[in-house]
This record gives structure tokens, sequence and C-alpha cells, in this order.
């Protein structure tokens, strides 16, 4: 070998060195887009246009009412809305909204602004995306039991996620309004119940200004922690009658909830123990709600010189911070106080589970581990659904916003800390911050496993792109199932550069809730990126329609390991389990024969398409051309054939 020949074990380690990762490799210049040719259609092949008749019958409006109507109860439920800052409203067109949704185009001008999706699931989903990002509601209209039902996946996953999004959804409650045939079988008595068992809260207001209470009040419950999904029905006549009683009508005034800060006193006995810990430890899932939430925590971390293992239901606490002990799990059997704030599943944190034969677990904690909790979940529980978790004993338990209550807990552990205390909290920390730099370089060597391989390695594909975006004001809002390495690799420090998964695992979330928090990072002039699965996609690809549409700038990796990969996994586990063969767990469980092409798919809805990319040597090129392109404002795909993993 030449002596200036590098060996790929170097190029790939140089790769990774640097501008964030460990070094950054040289740029690619961008070459022309990779988009399809069109297809030439013969003369033969074209459609004849309709006839004057046919589009005259098509395009003219029927004739006018008897009422010379020139206002609605649409008007006023747009006024409303406006009135509570609700910048969009993602819809699927519906007639039983349509009073309503013509009220919004034309008395509103269009604002709230409509968000055109072609399925319900993803309307819902783009909220829930929104939500995440800008820590307010985007609304969302469906139709009666149907539309409602379309919808129903995506609420539970914000109900599971404790994201704010308010779903209306049209339907004729009075029987002897009902038209006949259809609007029978897409109406109900309480077209709540669908959802109730997963939504925060719901009515069905019988006047405009129950409508408008209720809206108010919906706001106000879905916004204030724990936070969740709501829904309000939308009575046909409501929306579409003439507005009898205009000057009796009155749109609340509203104040946001203040969100509830813990008991004083028990964040004293909690600052008590922690700060008289040999090894306190932070555990932490959903804490930061607003920008404050990071620095928040950061500051009571510094205090004890303690880790903090963030198992990133949001962005929680900096990827690269010394106290950062995320992928140091073997911490909770060390430690002697656990402090585990807004935590989704602490049950499974501080126990260990085999999935075998005979299900077993066992106490990952120490014995004698005390357990201090801190957050809202049990303010608001539902029965039937119980995304809650298992009973886990703790020790102190305290109600009360996570994010609100750090401020009182920090002060309070600062005010105990004599001179002995720091000095032991700062050898604490140095060892903790060795540790971390240790994890830290383990996973960059890591990450070079397999680096020429193809199909791609999962960990070239983020190293990759984080090598082309760590100098934009990135955020991250989407990753597939057991997707760590972004943060192993990447340096997360703020809020909007992470904004977790999807809450309840309902499949189709991650392509539609990109979108959503993409079209909250617009206006900030922000770089959306993220990565989705193949199964994933497939739920839910009209979701890119929506994107080309209303030119929603994203980069959207698809990590193409053709399966459903997970279940592929549990198959196998089981066949081996009987002690079978494992040659055939493909079936079912796989989406080849044939492959398909998501570039092609893209390019099909207007998006902006690269790949199926299988030679790792590609991958460069094709993201550099996709970020020029969403750079222009415009989103794009790039179909990435990985490994499994």
């Amino acid at each position: 070998m030449s002596a200036h020949r590098r060996s790929p074990q170097a190029s790939r380690r140089n790769f990774l060195k640097g501008a964030g990762l460990v070094g950054a490799a040289a740029a690619v210049a961008p070459s022309a887009p990779a988009n399809a040719m069109p297809a030439i259609q013969s003369e033969k092949s074209i459609a004849a246009l309709p006839g004057p008749r046919l589009i005259a019958a098509e395009t003219m409006p029927p004739p006018s009412d008897p009422v010379n109507q020139t206002s609605s109860g649409g008007d006023f439920m747009t006024d409303v809305l406006n009135s509570l800052g609700i910048e969009y409203i993602a819809i699927n067109c519906a007639s039983s909204y349509r009073g309503l949704h013509e009220a919004i185009i034309n008395h509103g001008d269009n604002k709230p602004e409509i968000i055109t999706c072609v399925h319900e699931d993803i309307a819902v989903h783009i909220a829930q995306g929104y939500a995440k990002i800008e820590s307010k509601p985007l609304a969302m209209a469906c139709h009666g039991t149907v539309g409602l039902q379309h919808a129903a996946m995506a609420m539970y996953n914000a109900w599971c996620d404790r994201a704010p999004v308010i779903v209306f959804g049209g339907n004729i409650m009075e029987a002897d309004k009902r038209g006949p045939g259809i609007e029978w079988v897409h109406s109900a008595v309480d077209i709540g119940e669908l959802v109730r068992e997963f939504t925060k809260w719901d009515d069905q207001p019988a006047s405009l200004q129950h409508f408008a209470e209720s809206t108010a009040r919906a706001y106000k419950v879905a916004t204030t922690p724990p936070m969740g999904p709501v829904f309000i029905a939308l009575d046909v006549e409501l929306q579409e009658n003439p507005i009898s009683n205009a000057e009796s009508l009155r749109i609340p005034k509203f104040e946001q909830v203040i969100p509830p800060q813990g008991d004083s006193a028990a964040l004293a006995e909690a600052a008590k123990m922690l700060v008289e810990a040999q090894n306190p430890l932070i555990v932490c899932d959903r804490v930061a709600r607003t920008p404050a939430g990071v620095a928040r925590l950061v500051d009571l971390a510094e205090t004890l010189q303690c880790g903090v293992i963030d198992y990133a239901g949001r962005m929680n606490f900096p990827s690269r911070h010394p106290l950062n002990q995320s992928f140091h799990r073997a911490l909770i059997g060390q430690a002697d106080v656990i402090l585990a704030i807004e935590m989704n599943d602490l049950w499974g944190a501080v126990n260990t589970f085999h999935d075998r034969i005979v299900r077993q677990s066992r106490p990952a904690t120490k014995p004698g581990a005390k357990i201090i909790t801190l957050g809202v979940r049990d303010l608001y529980l539902k029965s039937n659904y119980q995304d809650f978790g298992r009973w886990q004993d703790v020790d102190l338990d305290i109600a009360g916003d996570g994010e609100a209550s750090l401020p009182v807990l920090t002060e309070a552990a600062k005010q105990l800390m004599d001179d002995g205390r720091k000095a032991a909290c700062a050898a604490r920390g140095q060892k903790l911050a060795a540790a971390h730099l240790a994890a830290v370089e383990q996973s960059r060597t890591n990450a070079t496993i397999g680096w020429d391989a193809s199909p791609i390695t999962t960990a070239r594909m983020c190293a990759e792109v984080y090598d082309q975006i760590k100098d934009e004001d990135w955020s991250l809002v989407g990753a597939t199932i057991n997707l760590s390495w972004p943060h192993r690799l990447w340096d997360f420090r703020k809020r909007y550069q992470w904004n977790g998964l999807s809450g309840g695992g309902g499949v189709g979330y991650n392509l539609p809730a990109s979108l959503g928090a993409a079209l909250a990072n617009k206006k900030h002039g922000r770089f959306t990126v993220a990565f989705g699965g193949d199964g994933d996609f497939m739920y839910n690809p009209g979701a890119l329609w929506t994107a080309a549409h209303h030119k929603i700038p994203i980069l959207y990796i698809v990590q193409n390991n053709r399966a459903y990969h997970q279940e592929y996994m549990h198959l196998t586990a089981m066949a081996v389990r009987h002690g079978r063969g494992v040659d055939r767990m493909d079936i079912g469980t796989t989406l080849k024969e044939p492959n398909i092409d998501y570039a092609a798919v893209a390019r099909g809805m207007g998006v902006h398409g690269e790949g199926p990319i299988t030679d790792p040597n590609d991958l460069g090129p094709a993201l550099a051309r996709a970020i020029a392109v969403v750079k222009s404002g415009e989103p794009a795909v790039v179909d990435v054939v990985t490994d499994p993993r």
C-alpha cells in the first residue's frame, strides 16, 4: 500500500473527528438533482377535456338558499379560534364541517391557515409534532364518526405523549336535521365517546356561546400540565345557520394557567436527601416544556454534580454535558438517592425485565436506595388504556410540574452546600465527566464498525447527516425505533433540537409529526431533519404531498431496512423459544419482492427524492443535493438502504 493512501479505519476515524463528531469530512459539492424524468404521454393516452356544460355543472354554485344570509355561526367560530392565537388548522376536508371551513377561508381570510392533509391521521400527527416544538396547540378538524375513527390512533399517540392537540369533529346532533343516507352513517348521539378514554376533555356545544367557552376551556385544559389532546364536536347547524343573537355573543377572555409548582417543604426535603447522598442520580423523560427547562435541569445537576440519565421524551439535557450519563445506565444500581423528574415509565427505569417463557423482573436499584419523584403524571389518569406503567414504590412523591419546580429545588440544594459538600460534589463530578468522555469516545469508535459496508450502517448514515448540517440551526424531530446514534454522536444543546418520539408507539407517527415540527420550525428559520423507518413511511406516505403543497422544508431520511425489523426479531425469538427454524422469519415481516423505491414515491408526491442509496460512497453527495433543496425552502427525501439497526 502506498504511504500516501489512508487505511479505511483511518478514513472513518478522521471523518468522525472534529466539527461536532470527532472531525469533518471534505464538503461534497452539490450536483444536479437526481429527479426522475417526467413521463412522456402520447396523444392517445390523454383523456378528452370536459365540455362547457359539464364544466358549468361542476363549477357553478347551487341556487341560493331562501334565507338572505350575510354571516354564519362559522364566522363566530373562526373569530374564537383566532382569539386564541391558533395559527393553523390541519384538515382532511369534509361536509360535516363545511360551515367552519368556508368561514375560515372567506370570513377569516384563511386564518387560522388551513393545512390540507389527505388523511385524518396525518392531520393529528402534524398537530402533535407542531405542539412539541412550538409549545402551543395546532387545531385539527375531522369528519363525523368515520373521520374521528381515522384520527383516533394519532390522538392516542398524542395522549401517551402528553402533547396538546385540539381536535374538532363535525356532527349532526338532532336526528330530524340529518339528511337521508350518509349523514346518518356519519353522525352519532355522543361522538366524543369514540375517543373519551384517551382525551383529556371533550364537549358537544349546543350553542355558539357554548362553543366559544368550550373552545377556550379546551385550549386551557390541553395546555395545562399534564398536557393532552381534547375534542369538541361541531354541530353542523351551529356552523352553517345565520347568527340570530349576535349582540349577546361574547368571546371569552383567556388566561393561560400557571403550571403547578411542587410543595416548598417537600422540595426542601428532597434537596436535603440529594445533598446528603453519596451517589445521587437524576432520571428524567419530559421535563423541558419551554427553553427554560433545559437550563434549569443543568443548574440542578451542576449544583449536585450528579449524573443525569435522560430518557429523551423531550430534549431535557445537553448530550455533550460532562454530567450526561444517558448511556451509562448501570449508575441506577449505584445510586443511593434517585430523583425521577417527569418520568413516563419509572418502573421500567429502575427495574430489569426479561421477556422469556416465564416473564421475570427484579429491581435494578441497590438495597436501601431512596426514590424521589417530581412531576404531574399522577394528576390526571384514565383507567382503560394503562399507559402509566407499573406501580413503583417511592420514598417521597412530589406533585408539581418539573420545570416550574426546579428553581425552588435547586435553590434549596444550594443553601445546604457547605465547603465540605462542595468539595465532595466536585470530586464526584470529575469522575462522571471522565466516564462521559470515555462513553463518547467509545461511541465514536463503535460508529466506525462496518463503515464501508453495504447495506449502509445506521451509524454512518447518522454521522454523514450530522457532518453536513452541524453548522446549521438544526432540529432533529424524528427517529426510528432504537436509533440512538444521533444522541451518541451529535451535540444536542437547545430544546428544539429534539422533540421525542410518538408516545404511544403507534406506527405512522414519524413522517407526519416530523412535518408538523418542521412547520413550527419554518418561521424560525431552523433546518429540520428527521429519520424515519420504511414501515412507518408506508402508513402515511400521503403526508409528503402536504409537505410539497405547503412548501414545508424538511430533510427526511428513510432508514430503509426493507422490513418491520422489530417484529422480525420478535418472531425469531418465538421460533428459538419453540426450538424451530428461523430461516423463514421474513414471511409477514419484510418489505421486499418487490423492494419499495421511497425516492420515487416522494417524487410522485412532488418532493425531491434521492436513492435508493446502497453504496456508502454515494450517500454524502446525495445528502448534499437534498440539503440544498431543503435550504431553498422545499422538502426532500433520501432513501438509504441500511443494515437492520
